[in-house]
């Protein structure tokens, strides 16, 4: 039997609550809703509220098959928001928009990561944020990405810019920056050279171009999430990696201590103990207060 429940006044149908969905450590997919529903929701949702969401759904769990849709899947609701946002200049896109825990309950059911842009539906390719991933080549790690947050930390702060990091969920660190709306474009120029900049002071360290022959042993800091048509995994969503993990905010200490990769992988039990003793660690990419222009690009 599917059972069917109520959240905020809204009948959803919740199917296959004893599925194992991380065959790694036995989760089920029961556990995963009750992870959206009470662990993380207020805190994600801050982080969803007004983004156009894309899904990476994995129905069967990491091992199985994996899609990535921008548009709403067959059956979505009608009481679930949808924007209509510009994909080419001659072109709308719809996308869902999660505002409420309904709509949060409806969308972890179909088993989807949450990814979203750097800009909210009502001002496409306007950014109110920026992002740094850092992705670390083998043998480097998450102990290597750190470094470079260290780094790209400092470097902002002389632009009088503040930086708040998350692990990705997966191998590396991602780290946000609150903006006063900018354009895009001049978010992602800026965010290259910096890029551009880390590299010429850590040679040995940092890439700043995707080119997988360049990778090995070194952080990419990838600063291409920062276009318009680009998304970035939310905070709080859980990954389609072989446990649970989530992309989990982290304190600077964290970064600053961090000695082995271990030190940064956090699942999704272990979220709701960090919520309690830190709050949102990145509510400041929510208040406007803590924005701050964007620089000029010579």
């Amino acid at each position: 039997m599917t059972p069917i429940t109520e959240v905020e006044g809204r009948r959803l149908t919740l199917s296959n609550l004893d599925k194992v969905l991380y065959p790694a450590t036995g989760t089920t997919k029961g556990e995963v809703l009750h992870y959206y529903a009470v662990t993380a929701a207020d805190a994600l949702l801050a982080h969803l509220h007004d983004r156009p969401v894309s899904f990476l759904r994995y129905p069967d769990g990491p091992d199985g098959q994996r899609f990535f849709t921008k548009n709403p899947p067959p059956g979505t609701p009608s009481w679930v928001r949808i924007a209509e946002v510009p994909r080419h200049a001659a072109q709308q896109n719809r996308q869902v928009v999660v505002q409420d825990l309904a709509s949060l309950m409806w969308a972890a059911n179909l088993v989807v990561e949450f990814h979203t842009p750097q800009w909210q539906a009502d001002a496409p390719g306007i950014a109110d944020r920026m992002v740094f991933d850092l992705d670390p080549g083998a043998p480097a790690t998450v102990v290597e990405c750190c470094r470079v947050a260290l780094w790209l930390r400092e470097r902002l702060a002389a632009d009088g810019l503040s930086a708040y990091g998350k692990t990705s969920g997966s191998k590396g660190l991602h780290l946000l920056v609150p903006l006063e709306p900018a354009p895009a474009d001049r978010v992602s120029a800026y965010a290259k050279r910096l890029a551009v900049e880390a590299e010429r002071d850590l040679p040995e360290l940092v890439v700043h171009r995707m080119t997988r022959a360049l990778r090995p042993g070194k952080v990419f800091v990838d600063f291409s999430q920062n276009a318009a048509a680009k998304t970035t995994a939310t905070p709080y969503t859980l990954r389609a990696t072989a446990e649970p993990t989530a992309s989990a905010p982290v304190t600077w200490a964290e970064i600053e201590d961090c000695r082995t990769p271990a030190e940064l992988v956090f699942l999704a039990a272990d979220m709701g103990g960090r919520l309690e003793r830190y709050g949102d660690l990145l509510a400041p990419l929510t208040d406007p207060d803590r924005a701050r222009p964007l620089p000029a690009v010579p």
